[in-house]
């Protein structure tokens, strides 16, 4: 019973990571998918697809960012810190913020990168709009990062 709060905190960690990946596998796919399409046609547009291919994978990488803080939080890398089931449910709702949310905006942000290749193959002179399209739904995933962040910097252990 003395590692619930542990386990609870490694949970919220654990999803943060998982999710955030899986919205950034799955939105890079998708974006991947549009890109090899416009690029049999022309292979010329490789550059253009592959910037708008990888800005949904940046969640994967919020995600990331929110496990090593909870890791270096729990002081996992030396003699890890017994923690109240209280400070476990606090550090696993810190990470809900980036987990859901980059796991949603990933998927989202590879459709609409989708939508920017597609549109770039018709109109290469607009990657430049194409590329902010994509980029407004970055904000989101952005603003659940540091909303994590911050949740996890209030949280006093020890």
């Amino acid at each position: 019973m003395e590692l619930l709060g542990l386990a609870l905190a490694l949970l919220g960690a654990a999803l943060a990571g998982g999710l955030a990946g899986v919205g950034s596998a799955i939105g890079t796919g998708i974006a991947g998918e549009s890109a090899a399409g416009v690029m049999s046609e022309d292979p010329g547009k490789f550059a253009k697809c592959l910037m708008l291919q990888v800005l949904p994978g940046t969640q994967g990488f919020y995600g990331f960012i929110i496990v090593f803080m909870v890791i270096n939080k729990l002081q996992l890398y030396s003699t890890p810190l017994i923690i109240s089931w209280t400070q476990g449910l606090m550090i696993f709702a810190a990470c809900m913020p980036v987990a859901l949310a980059c796991w949603v905006s990933g998927i989202f942000q590879g459709k609409t990168s989708a939508a920017a290749i597609q549109m770039i193959s018709k109109k290469p002179e607009a990657s430049g709009k194409a590329l902010i399209l994509p980029a407004i739904v970055e904000t989101y995933a952005v603003l659940s990062l540091v909303t994590s962040m911050f949740l996890l910097l209030g949280i006093q252990l020890g």
